[in-house]
């Protein structure tokens, strides 16, 4: 074996290493704030079942013009999003993440966060839709946001209060990082700010306030899909750069194949293949059109 042989082959090891670690971190919570307090829900593995959440106090503005859940749903199925096609290329570079630097991963997150900003702020535009930028705040330890406590265990908040996405980076992430595996998780994040700018939660949290539990799980798993597939979406902007191969796109998609529901108490993420499935549908077509969990038959969001 060759010395340009072995560097290949320790690189893979490495990757499917740090993927393992990043996955098994890639918790995502959705949080809001109740009018006399604050919860989050759809939390990860070591949060409590059963926590839920209510609307937020202001909602979007689709909302407001929906006017309730029934009215409401034309937002999430047939918001103006879906007929933009492909998401803007942004030419995205955002440079290499060593091992072991803490400034490294700010400089690196917040590269990827801005060509996040342009990508999507373009396609709010051709939409006719106005867009405002979250606020990314990169952390060591567990905060108290204003959206609740920090759940046990999550490592990628999105607060739709504070429109802020919050990213926890640890000892095994600084030792070990895998750059695609962080860059799609801040994608997925960023799809929930997506979800929330255009009126779609609006009607996700305005459902969830008269649905029984099968039809929350139905609910979140419509909003969790749609933010993975929006994640691959964004990906796909970069296919073939040395950030997004496709020996490590394929890698990752068949970890959430076998891997992606481990760990969920409930089914409120999808099932490994179904995750799956949404990944590749977003990032094959690279459209939001293409990520329209919401019309999707049921049998295709379990």
């Amino acid at each position: 074996m060759n010395s340009v042989t072995k560097g290949k082959l320790a690189a893979i090891v490495a990757a499917v290493a740090a993927l393992a670690v990043a996955s098994a971190a890639l918790v995502v919570v959705l949080a809001d704030v109740m009018a006399n307090g604050a919860t989050t829900s759809a939390a990860g593995p070591s949060a409590a079942a059963g926590q839920s959440a209510a609307p937020p106090p202001q909602h979007p503005a689709g909302q407001r013009q929906g006017g309730g859940a029934a009215q409401g749903a034309q937002v999430a199925k047939a918001n103006p999003l879906y007929r933009t096609g492909r998401l803007t290329d942004v030419n995205c570079r955002p440079g290499d993440l060593p091992a072991g630097s803490m400034t490294a991963y700010r400089r690196f997150l917040t590269r990827v966060t801005q060509c996040l900003n342009k990508a999507w702020g373009a396609q709010f535009r051709k939409a006719g839709l106005p867009f405002t930028k979250p606020k990314l705040r990169i952390i060591t330890s567990r905060v108290r946001t204003l959206c609740g406590t920090w759940n046990t265990g999550a490592d990628g908040v999105y607060c739709s209060t504070d429109r802020t996405i919050y990213l926890m980076i640890g000892k095994d992430q600084l030792r070990n990082p895998f750059p695609l595996g962080i860059s799609r998780l801040v994608a997925h994040e960023y799809g929930h700010h997506v979800q929330q700018v255009s009126g779609i939660w609006g009607y996700y949290w305005a459902a969830r306030t008269i649905a029984g539990k099968a039809r929350r799980l139905q609910l979140s798993r419509n909003s969790e899909l749609q933010a993975e597939c929006f994640s691959a979406v964004f990906m796909s902007t970069m296919k073939g750069t040395p950030l997004v191969t496709d020996a490590d796109w394929a890698y990752t998609v068949d970890w959430f194949r076998k891997n992606g529901a481990k760990g969920w108490p409930q089914n409120d993420h999808g099932k490994g293949p179904t995750q799956a499935a949404w990944m590749t549908r977003g990032f094959n077509r690279g459209t939001p059109g293409a990520c329209n969990t919401w019309a999707a038959s049921p049998r295709n969001v379990t």
